[in-house]
């Protein structure tokens, strides 16, 4: 059983910038890739980036590429994603995901970002 926590999320206006971390605890002898998904109201859940097992290959989606950085510090069992040059359409929940072979997926409870125009 794996248990994550983010944080980090906030109000900020246009243009601002946010980190979200994402806490991994329990299950953790073992890393795997994992990733970070969004969802605002009344929309669905969806992918924002990836990162790889050890951190060396990251992937995000059109909508936020150039402007968000993923990253892990496997020694802390921990997620971030760094948000720049926010804009209003990114308000969301934002969750953390990870997901492991034969167990399933593993996702925290989220974080509000809210971006003002």
């Amino acid at each position: 059983q794996v248990q994550l926590v983010e944080s980090g999320g906030g109000l900020v206006h246009t243009g601002g910038s946010l980190r979200l971390s994402c806490a991994a605890s329990g299950r953790t002898d073992s890393i795997y890739p994992m990733a970070w998904f969004r969802q605002a109201p009344g929309k669905e859940r969806e992918f924002v980036a990836r990162i790889s097992a050890g951190g060396g290959t990251t992937s995000y989606s059109e909508f936020v590429k150039g402007r968000f950085t993923i990253s892990r510090d496997n020694a802390k069992n921990t997620m971030y994603l760094q948000m720049n040059s926010l804009k209003p359409e990114d308000t969301a929940v934002y969750y953390c995901m990870v997901s492991i072979p034969r167990k399933g997926d593993y996702w925290g409870q989220g974080t509000q970002v809210t971006v003002s125009s």
